[in-house]
């Protein structure tokens, strides 16, 4: 009789470890999360529930990592904004070309291009005229190409602007259209940023008196 009845409450005791220990496992299971996570230091962080998204926005200095990109900004910037320069791959690239073959920063000629005609779509007809070069009451000067505009303002920009030490936008308008009161350099200003990003937004955002030396291609 006693031999049964230990068997009874051994198996009774066997029982309630069992529950004891599926309620125990459930009960771990439904916790929350801790909110406190281990460095590999060893030191606690304290989290406060969702991730935080960090600013994406690139700093001014580091937006253009390299040479490579630049054609393709440029062929954005004239998809973006549906310039007749087409195809805009071709013309993206060779703008750049024009802009390293004279010392420019790639983004100075399509910037003016699109304040003076937006990008080449307010022309006079037949001029292939984009930069507004040598428009004047005494006549308007026309090239055989949209390549032969580009490379004259090319030229011209960088020995009779640069050259003489007019290295900004808000410089360079004083000659180019000294009848603007900010209005023209503030325009280009934004579409060079627009281009450093490559982004609408963030150039009219984070715009600033653009250095047009900045992005020149090294010899």
């Amino acid at each position: 009789m006693k031999h049964l009845y230990f068997v009874l409450a051994w198996l009774l005791f066997s029982s309630g470890v069992v529950i004891t220990s599926i309620a125990t496992l459930q009960f771990i299971e439904l916790q929350p999360i801790s909110a406190t996570e281990l460095l590999p230091s060893g030191e606690p962080k304290i989290t406060t529930g969702f991730l935080q998204r960090t600013s994406t926005a690139p700093e001014m200095n580091t937006a253009i990592e390299g040479a490579d990109a630049r054609a393709q900004i440029v062929a954005n910037f004239l998809q973006r904004y549906n310039s007749p320069m087409e195809p805009h791959d071709y013309f993206g690239a060779k703008i750049v070309e024009i802009s390293d073959r004279h010392g420019i920063d790639f983004r100075l000629l399509p910037a003016i291009a699109m304040q003076e005609s937006n990008l080449c779509k307010v022309i006079p007809e037949g001029s292939y005229n984009c930069l507004g070069f040598g428009i004047h009451a005494r006549g308007t000067l026309a090239f055989e190409s949209y390549e032969a505009n580009f490379e004259r303002a090319a030229r011209e920009l960088k020995r009779n602007y640069i050259d003489i030490g007019l290295t900004t936008p808000e410089q360079i308008q004083r000659k180019y259209t000294p009848s603007s009161k900010g209005s023209w350099a503030a325009s280009v200003n934004q579409w060079m940023a627009e281009m450093r990003f490559d982004d609408r937004s963030l150039g009219r955002e984070l715009k600033t008196n653009a250095d047009v030396l900045e992005f020149v291609a090294n010899d």
